[in-house]
């Protein structure tokens, strides 16, 4: 089957936010990738997204046994602790961010301890180095700053091609600023961001879909633009039964 006959779905999008006073909010981006006899899922969301991201696997006619690859561009607690729910798929994660997951001990950040401990042990994961093609079309870029081992994918399997960034862009105001917030290493993500641009300007039409933001390409003027409506809100029982709800919409002017 020819690689350009693959499928692009974003089922979660990534949402460029932060909470002000409980924690990180979490919402990332899960994107689908069908063609041949590949289903392939780029990144796996927290654990708040599950109901949603079977929902929308549903939609699509994807039984979460049929998933043949799970991808993952980093080991941060909202890309990578739903692995579990895909019980035939490959796990594919780069080996330096693994490594240095796994040698991290407990403490106050967005690492899932016993999660990356599974990830360092299991046989259904495929350490990935940085330039390889490790499936059809898709090709692994280090992408350091965010985590040590963060890698950034390629993928020419579809009409256009497309950048996966995760959080070494999570979104549009990284791009366009040229500085990651929540880095490691502020200086080697600079240079990470710089490699992105590289990346997208490479060819016309390209895709961007990063970790926390909707998917874009580049305009006329080779500016960022949004592809879709960005949707997100809260509902809230302030009130005195379960049918009075309050809602926040948190995005009013996308």
């Amino acid at each position: 089957m020819p690689a350009s006959s693959y499928r692009l779905d974003v089922l979660i999008q990534g949402y460029p936010g932060r909470s002000v006073c409980n924690g990180g909010l979490g919402w990332s981006t899960i994107a689908l990738l069908r063609g041949g006899d590949r289903v392939i899922l780029v990144d796996v969301g927290a654990f708040g997204v599950r109901r949603e991201l079977g929902k929308q696997l549903a939609a699509r006619g994807v039984d979460p046994a049929a998933v043949t690859d799970v991808v993952l561009t980093h080991a941060h607690y909202d890309h990578a602790v739903n692995f579990p729910l895909f019980p035939n798929a490959t796990i594919w994660i780069g080996a330096e961010e693994i490594s240095w997951a796994a040698s991290q001990p407990p403490g106050f950040d967005p690492l899932p301890e016993l999660y990356v401990q599974e990830l360092a042990s299991s046989p259904k994961v495929r350490r990935v180095a940085a330039g390889d093609t490790f499936l059809p079309g898709m090709r692994a870029l280090a992408a350091p700053g965010h985590t040590p081992g963060h890698l950034v994918f390629t993928f020419d399997g579809t009409e256009v091609p497309i950048v996966f960034t995760g959080d070494a862009a999570k979104n549009r105001a990284e791009l366009l600023s040229g500085e990651g917030a929540d880095t490691e290493d502020a200086e080697t993500s600079r240079r990470t961001i710089e490699m992105i641009w590289s990346l997208w300007r490479a060819h016309p039409g390209t895709l961007l879909v990063p970790g926390h933001d909707l998917t874009m390409r580049l305009d006329a003027d080779g500016l960022p633009e949004y592809l879709g409506e960005r949707k997100a809100g809260i509902k809230a029982w302030f009130d005195e039964d379960l049918e009075r709800t309050t809602h926040f919409d948190l995005c009013p002017r996308c």
